[in-house]
C-alpha cells in the first residue's frame, strides 16, 4: 500500500492565537514580536493584514514600523500557544498515532493504515482542517502526498486553509517550483544553486548528482533525492495522548483547553 502522510501547517499560529483572545486585535495589521524596546526585537509572527504591507516574520521591529507604522505588536505567549498545539495534536491523534511534531504549528501524520477508516488523504486533511477550524477557531493547511517532504510542500502551497494533494505525478506539479520551497533549501543554499543555473525543483533533480555532492556535501545527495520524490523517511510515534480539559483564562473555545 502507498504511504498516505499529511503535513498539518496551522496558519500565522501564534498571531491567530493573538486575534482569537483578543478580538480588538482582528482586522488590524499586528505582530507577535520580541521586545520593542530591544535592539534585537523581531517578528516572530505576523496576520495577513500586517503581511500585507510587505512585513514578514524576522524582520526587526523597527523596520516592521517602517513598513507600517500603525502596526500593533503583542508579546509572545508560549504557554498559550503549547495549549492549542496539545489540541490540535489531540484532534490529530484521532486518526494515526503516528504524528510528529515540527514546531508548535505543525506536524506530519501518517494515515496510511486508517484510510480505510476515514476515507482517502485528502478527505482526511479536509475533516482535520474543518475540525481545527470549528473547535479551536484557527485555520490550517494541509499537505498531502507519499512522503514527508511533499506533503510538506504542499501544506505550504496554499494558505489559509487549505487542502493541496501533491501525487505520484510530481514532475507536472512541482518541478516548476522554485528549488527553494523545498524544505532545507534555504537562502544560502538557494544561492549557492542559483549560481548554476539550479532555479527550480526539477532543475535539481535533473542536476548531476556527483556536482551536487562537490557543491554541498551530503546535503547535495539529500537534496536531489527530495527532488526526485525518494524521501523514504518514517513519520515517527511521537504523540502521546493526554487529556485536556480546562482553561483558565476568558477565551471560550468549542473544544476545551488546559
Amino acid at each position: 500500500m502507498e504511504p498516505v502522510i499529511l503535513h498539518s501547517d496551522m496558519n500565522n499560529f501564534y498571531a491567530t492565537v493573538e486575534c482569537l483572545d483578543n478580538p480588538s486585535l482582528r482586522g488590524k495589521p499586528m505582530a507577535v514580536a520580541g521586545d520593542p524596546d530591544a535592539r534585537h526585537g523581531i517578528v516572530l509572527a505576523k496576520n495577513y493584514e500586517a503581511k500585507s504591507y510587505g512585513i514578514t516574520t524576522g524582520d526587526p521591529l523597527w523596520m516592521a514600523r517602517q513598513k507600517c507604522p500603525d502596526i500593533i505588536f503583542t508579546p509572545p505567549r508560549y504557554d498559550r500557544y503549547i495549549q492549542f498545539s496539545q489540541a490540535a495534536h489531540e484532534i490529530y491523534g484521532e486518526y494515526t498515532d503516528q504524528v510528529e511534531s515540527f514546531g508548535l504549528d505543525e506536524c506530519w501524520l501518517d494515515v496510511t493504515g486508517s484510510t480505510h477508516l476515514f476515507g482517502e488523504g485528502k478527505q482526511i486533511a479536509d475533516e482535520i482542517r474543518s475540525r481545527i477550524k470549528h473547535e479551536l477557531g484557527l485555520t490550517a493547511s494541509v499537505g498531502v502526498s507519499y512522503n514527508k517532504i511533499f506533503a510538506k510542500l504542499g501544506s505550504d502551497l496554499k494558505k489559509p486553509d487549505a487542502t493541496t494533494v501533491i501525487s505520484q505525478n510530481f514532475k507536472e506539479e512541482i518541478w516548476h517550483l522554485p528549488a527553494d520551497m523545498l524544505l532545507y533549501v534555504g537562502r544560502a543554499t538557494y544561492a549557492k544553486l542559483l549560481k548554476y543555473g539550479i532555479r527550480t525543483i526539477g532543475d535539481l533533480a535533473c542536476a548531476d548528482i556527483s556536482f551536487l555532492e562537490r557543491l554541498l556535501g551530503k546535503n547535495g545527495l539529500m537534496l536531489w533525492a527530495f527532488a526526485n520524490g525518494l524521501d523514504h523517511s518514517p513519520v515517527s510515534h511521537s504523540y502521546s495522548r493526554r487529556v485536556i480539559k480546562t482553561i483558565g483564562n476568558s477565551t471560550t473555545t468549542p473544544r476545551d483547553l488546559i
